[in-house]
């Protein structure tokens, strides 16, 4: 089905070429959580094309050019290229540490990288879209960027970093980006994915149509940089550099065939910072228009990441080490929380407090207890050797039937680069998976002789279950995946998994030795807070007997919709499902949550015996339940697991 507007037509036969890439990451500072976090999120997309059978290429890299780094060269003792070479391993090795598994690293001061900024040059040059001219305004030297002042509202600050701009007046060659202003916004009307989150693209439109400046591409001032051949004493500036290497790697100068392959011929992707999207969704694109070069299938830009709530600073000590957590938490853990915490293009938090609760409630209880309880069960009742499955039950097929539409929402939320929601569809087989436990009892079916052979069957559901979950999580964790298989009694390498591979309920045969169990994910113990004694003596405010309170009926509800209510700022308009009828529950709390879509599939506590009013124009058939403290209004939420319609006691 159609992936954008759910039609009911079929998508376009998608390529089974894929090919994608991080930012190249300035080498004038060391990888952060921020970067970890973009080249994490790329090699687990990367692992998991693949694992669909998708022929994967997965680029990441260093930007090594301009006055920035040769200031800081000068400053440290070293060259430019000392410096850059120095910087380097700093990358590889946290890139390794992380277990990311990349096909290629690209330097922008490699010669493969010289000669493909050379071509590309000469290209647009020749086409006419590549003048000398003159060029004065403020320019951000830790940015490398020029700013209008349209851009600056009397400011001399850079709208990007907060430090001061500089006044440049200088010779330069430009590049004619205005013309291709219309080109630009006509393709993305007609690729609703080319820049992903799809919020996104809204921003992008707007600064085009703002009306496109054209681009200062050179720099004489300084040296370190790619010279231009048809400008003597000019330098490459940065983003016509910069930007090349995503052709460069694959073959844009001297390759051909590799070229054909995994650009023309593949879903290309470049995975950024929301910060860099201006000059990924614009700048890129016009500079290929100009060459004549097929431009990026989807562009997908992430948020940022604060620690415990606050922006990270050296100054304030917060800035979080990827190797302190890897050490603290194990690496898949520490992968692990950062796809699931953030939604994919929103901004994340890095909370401690987060970091346990998911680790101790998500990996060790969910999954963890899982695999656990099913080894120890295998190993009490048949010695963990593995018998042979008597006749299905309905409760089993039910299994089956979802594990068949968790593989489809996984496929379609990774497409749209949705991980949290990914993993959310995969806990949610988790989730069933342990409640299969509980209603079919294994123990009390051990009891007794003539449930030996249905005995067998549930164990074997278990398995098999756990074995498709290892494939599942293996992009994210693939070490915890190969050692969830180990523990099966298989001997799997997990980058070589394919999605044939879980598709049918058949891996276990009869007399298979299954492993030990051994906890994956260890619970994290969190020291408890000593709680002062009250000072005050405990009073109730307008106490209430039980029978008044029994008066009131509060239920789980299901969030099927949100919308503003018309002429209203501060209501929301909610239909929610209460386990036996729709009703609609109009709430003032749009200003606490803007981005109030992301409400729908959660699960609420609503009064349903109110008495139902009307608030502007809108009838209001109950009361959500809220909570306010100093940081505002938010909802009651509950467990997904909770059936809507269950009463609250």
């Amino acid at each position: 089905m159609c992936r954008n507007c759910n039609c009911g037509k079929e998508d376009k036969k998608e390529n089974k070429n894929f090919y994608l890439t991080t930012p190249i990451y300035y080498v004038n500072g060391d990888p952060h959580v921020g970067t970890a976090y973009t080249t994490i999120a790329a090699d687990v997309m990367n692992r998991y094309k693949k694992s669909m059978g998708e022929d994967t290429y997965f680029l990441t890299g260093t930007d090594e050019h301009g006055q920035k780094v040769e200031q800081t060269a000068k400053l440290k003792g070293y060259t430019p290229q000392e410096w850059t070479d120095h910087m380097i391993p700093n990358f590889k090795n946290m890139w390794s540490a992380l277990n990311i598994k990349y096909d290629d690293f690209i330097r922008t001061t490699e010669e493969r990288h010289k000669k493909s900024v050379k071509k590309i040059l000469d290209v647009v040059y020749k086409n006419g879209d590549i003048y000398k001219g003159e060029y004065e305004g403020k320019y951000c030297i830790s940015c490398e960027t020029f700013f209008p002042e349209n851009q600056l509202n009397g400011s001399n600050k850079c709208p990007d970093c907060g430090k001061e701009l500089s006044l440049v007046k200088e010779e330069s060659y430009f590049f004619r980006m205005s013309k291709y202003a219309d080109k630009l916004l006509q393709h993305i009307d007609e690729n609703p994915d080319f820049i992903l989150p799809h919020s996104r693209r809204n921003e992008v439109i707007a600064f085009i149509k703002q009306g496109l400046q054209d681009l200062s591409i050179s720099r004489n001032t300084f040296s370190w940089g790619i010279p231009i051949d048809f400008a003597p004493g000019h330098i490459t500036y940065v983003w016509f550099d910069a930007l090349t290497n995503y052709m460069t790697a694959v073959g844009y100068e001297n390759n051909p065939e590799m070229f054909n392959k995994r650009w023309n011929n593949s879903r290309v992707v470049h995975m950024i910072g929301k910060d860099i999207l201006r000059f990924h969704a614009i700048i890129w694109p016009c500079m290929l228009l100009s060459a004549g070069e097929k431009l990026p299938d989807s562009i997908v830009a992430h948020g940022w990441w604060t620690s415990e709530g606050e922006k990270m600073s050296k100054s304030k000590n917060n800035v979080v080490n990827p190797y302190d957590e890897v050490k603290k938490y194990g690496v898949d853990a520490f992968r692990y929380y950062l796809l699931r915490e953030a939604g994919f293009g929103s901004d994340g938090d890095y909370s401690t407090k987060a970091v346990v609760t998911r680790i101790n409630s998500e990996l060790a209880n969910d999954l963890g207890n899982l695999l656990n309880r099913t080894l120890g069960m295998y190993k009490k009742y048949f010695s963990g050797i593995v018998v042979a499955n008597g006749k299905e039950e309905e409760i089993d097929k039910e299994v089956k039937d979802l594990f068949d539409e968790i593989l489809k929402e996984v496929d379609n939320h990774m497409y749209f680069f949705e991980y949290s929601k990914a993993l959310e569809s995969i806990w949610k087989f988790i989730s069933r998976l342990n409640k299969y436990i509980d209603e079919t009892m294994p123990w009390a079916l051990a009891k007794d002789e003539a449930h030996k052979e249905r005995l067998g069957t549930v164990m074997n559901m278990l398995c098999e279950g756990l074995y498709k979950i290892a494939f599942l999580i293996a992009p994210y964790m693939p070490e915890s995946a190969k050692k969830i298989y180990v523990q099966l009694g298989f001997n799997i390498d997990v980058e070589n998994l394919r999605i044939s591979e879980i598709l049918t309920w058949n891996k276990f045969e009869v007399g298979h030795k299954l492993g030990e169990a051994s906890p994956i994910f260890p619970r994290i113990e969190v020291e408890k807070e000593e709680v002062e004694a009250p000072k005050k003596e405990l009073k109730v405010e307008n106490p209430i007997d039980i029978k008044d309170f029994d008066k009131v009926e509060i239920k789980v509800v299901e969030i099927l919709d949100v919308d503003k209510v018309e002429g209203a700022d501060k209501l929301l308009k909610f239909k929610v499902f209460d386990g036996e009828f729709e009703r609609q529950i109009v709430s003032g709390i749009a200003k606490y949550y803007p981005e109030y879509k992301k409400l729908v599939g959660e699960k609420v506590m609503a009064v349903a015996n109110l008495k139902f009013t009307k608030l502007k124009g809108e009838v209001s058939q109950g009361m959500l339940l809220t909570t306010e403290d100093k940081n505002g209004v938010k909802l009651v939420f509950i467990e997904k697991t909770i059936q809507a319609g269950a009463i609250v006691k």
